[in-house]
């Protein structure tokens, strides 16, 4: 699906605030309220908007800890790779799993209400799973730029 200016600021708007209501979304990108909406319908059913979610305070929720686990496996087969993948899909506490290309074959992002439940993740969860060589973790100490989305450009 190809994106005009308008889907753009659109889709940049509600990355932004996806609680903006419809007529607001209309007067910021130039358009009348039905139009606009059926530009958001068409976006959400092509899938370019996946979704809307609301932003939480990982701290205050009570999960201060959050921790990145790169995780390489004994076998690379579709089949272990996949398996891997729903195993971790069951643990609440991995937030983000991303395949990757190189030594390292996941990098897991993790949050924990503190430091011993992380320890028990890893060692409960993480390292005796079937088919993992080793599991390395690096703690956040700062976070310096955290930004869900994507650049949205009006190219």
């Amino acid at each position: 699906m190809a994106f005009d200016r308008i889907d753009r600021q659109i889709m940049a708007l509600l990355q932004d605030d996806g609680r903006m209501t419809n007529v607001d979304l209309a007067e910021r990108v130039g358009l009348t309220a039905p139009p606009c909406l059926r530009r958001v319908r068409a976006l959400e059913e092509a899938g370019a908007i996946r979704g809307y979610h609301a932003e939480l305070d990982a701290g205050r929720l009570g999960f201060p800890i959050t921790v990145f686990a790169m995780v390489s496996l004994q076998s690379q087969a579709e089949r272990d790779l996949a398996a891997f993948e729903e195993h971790v899909a069951t643990i609440p506490e991995v937030r983000e799993c991303h395949m990757l290309n190189g030594e390292i074959d996941f990098i897991l992002k993790i949050v924990a209400h503190d430091l011993r439940t992380f320890q028990d993740i890893l060692t409960t969860h993480l390292t005796p799973a079937p088919n993992v060589a080793s599991v390395k973790t690096s703690l956040t100490i700062r976070t310096a730029k955290a930004l869900s989305g994507i650049p949205v450009t009006d190219d």
